[in-house]
């Protein structure tokens, strides 16, 4: 494997961009995939954990678990989009702490953040005329913020 981007990964990032080609869908989905993935993280977070690890740290929940997770995921495919991804998470993470210590429950935004992005993204896929990714292969919900991250990279001239 080489340091930048994996074949699978240069292929689902050229099949993702393939189904985002109209400027208004790009544009909802580089504003919308972010705020879907932070409220999947907070709705996680906000997911009762055992007792044990809650004892051990309030960071230590079901929403930094997944987002390890899928850092790990991002680090095999594409390296140096995992890294961005990685840094991400580091701003992520207390994000959604300062979320959590809202007046009002955490779920309940990141519910609103999550319609909010999934109906940002389906109109942009109505005004594209096409069905999003995942409809065909469900990685693509995963590819989705790693495409934005590429995008970031390219507009700021970082080599994926």
């Amino acid at each position: 494997m080489n340091s930048t981007v994996t074949t699978q990964a240069t292929q689902l990032l050229a099949e993702y961009s393939a189904d985002h080609q109209h400027p208004f869908n790009r544009l909802m989905h580089s504003v919308c995939v972010p705020l879907i993935f932070v409220s999947l993280v907070a709705l996680l977070w906000a997911v009762p954990v055992p007792a044990t690890l809650a004892a051990r740290s309030s960071w230590l929940n079901f929403g930094t678990l997944a987002l390890a997770g899928v850092t790990l995921y991002y680090l095999r495919l594409a390296p140096r989009l995992g890294m961005g991804m990685l840094a991400a998470a580091l701003v992520i993470i207390p994000l959604v702490a300062a979320a959590a210590g809202l007046p009002w429950p955490l779920w309940l935004t990141a519910s609103a953040v999550f319609v909010v992005g999934w109906v940002g993204q389906f109109v942009g896929h109505y005004v594209e005329g096409r069905r999003p990714s995942f409809f065909r292969d469900l990685r693509f919900l995963l590819i989705g913020p790693l495409w934005v991250l590429a995008k970031l990279y390219a507009a700021i001239g970082i080599r994926p």
